[in-house]
């Protein structure tokens, strides 16, 4: 109780300062948040084109039912396979009626229906990638009845390239914007407690163990950290709500990461704290 009280009490003596700190904690976790929305959407944005990764295999117009079915069973056996949908020659030409509006004159003009039947093969989450989708194909080039089979493989390739640079890039620019917030916030810490600095010399001069002269400056730290982690979560809600409206929409991040990046700032602002009050103890 006595840390707290002093911590609050410290906050009311030197509000300037206190909102100085925390206006540094929520510049730096501001600028990660920004950073974390635009990570978010960019993994949302490739995995809903990862959805649409299939392999499609073309059938002979011979192809039978029993075929058919007992190629159906089969692949689903496989863990790799999430679905498999059976296009005919007619839902086909419907479909390309519907996507190709301006060869509609053409199409009316057949007297035969050209385009294949095809087996759609969705695959499951996780298993999206180049060398999965190849075996898929090479699995389904056996039957006989199979024509063809198209997955677009350098389109997958590329994809499944696009994923390991962002990646690579969410991971060492993630680290750098946490090693710059984590120094901005220890330089606002400390800053605080170098302006307390006499006080915390009358307390060593009267006895007080290090852990008495602590305790307060790690709440004050805590408190800090925690107003600067909510004014950054503010801000970059705002930020996201003006981008969304003004530009072109984005995704909230998961309410998970708003929560563990208030619980940062507070941590750090704890960390920072102890390691200021530790320092300057050895210097008095």
């Amino acid at each position: 109780m006595h840390a707290m009280r002093e911590a609050m009490a410290a906050v009311r003596r030197a509000p300037l300062l206190t909102a100085l700190s925390a206006a540094m904690v929520a510049l730096a976790l501001y600028v990660v948040g920004l950073f974390a929305v635009v990570t978010f959407n960019l993994h949302e944005a490739l995995s809903r084109v990862e959805e649409r990764v299939q392999v499609v295999a073309y059938m002979r117009d011979d192809a039978r039912d029993a075929e058919i079915d007992l190629a159906r069973e089969d692949l689903m056996e496989m863990e790799e396979v999430e679905s498999i949908h059976h296009v005919s020659k007619d839902e086909a030409l419907r479909v390309a009626r519907e996507d190709l509006p301006e060869f509609e004159d053409l199409f009316a003009a057949m007297e035969v229906n050209p385009l294949p039947a095809s087996l759609e093969i969705g695959l499951a989450p996780g298993f999206r990638t180049p060398d999965v989708t190849a075996r898929i194909a090479d699995r389904l080039s056996i039957y006989p009845f199979i024509e063809d089979v198209r997955y677009g493989e350098e389109w997958v390739d590329r994809l499944h390239l696009l994923q390991r640079i962002g990646a690579l890039a969410t991971t060492i620019l993630g680290g750098a914007f946490a090693v710059v917030a984590a120094l901005i916030i220890g330089t606002a810490i400390r800053i605080a407690i170098f302006a307390r600095r006499e006080e915390i010399h009358v307390m060593r001069l009267v006895g007080a163990t290090n852990g008495f002269i602590r305790r307060p400056f790690l709440l004050e730290g805590a408190l800090t950290g925690l107003m600067g982690g909510i004014l950054a979560s503010v801000l970059v809600f705002v930020s996201h709500a003006l981008v969304s409206r003004a530009v072109f929409r984005l995704d909230w991040i998961p309410w998970e990461w708003v929560l563990l990046g208030i619980a940062s700032g507070a941590f750090f602002g704890v960390l920072a704290s102890a390691f200021a009050v530790r320092r300057y103890l050895r210097e008095v």
